[in-house]
């Protein structure tokens, strides 16, 4: 199954209802912003790396209390935010 797929299903059957609600129109606006703010990979920058930012990653996750506050955002290459989503469990899981 190619990622995109995987990524459809995810959202549209395991990811929680109240957690899909949260990534609206709102959330790609605050995303949008917070990307144009910060076009680095804020995880690459500790090592030195200019590596473009794609993904926005919010550090304390929104379904363990986090917000869209900025203070809780990090801009990521998608490499970068696939390492820390692994590492976290937080989507790969098993239930």
């Amino acid at each position: 199954m190619h990622q995109r797929q995987v990524d459809v299903y995810y959202n549209k059957y395991e990811r929680d209802p109240q957690t899909r609600k949260r990534y609206g129109r709102r959330w790609k606006r605050i995303r949008d912003r917070y990307i144009s703010e910060h076009p680095l990979c804020e995880e690459c920058q500790k090592y030195g790396r200019l590596t473009p930012a794609e993904e926005v990653h919010h550090i304390i996750p929104l379904s363990k209390g986090g917000t869209n506050a900025d203070n809780n955002l990090m801009s990521l290459c998608k490499q970068c935010h696939s390492s820390i989503t692994a590492r976290e469990g937080e989507r790969w899981a098993r239930k």
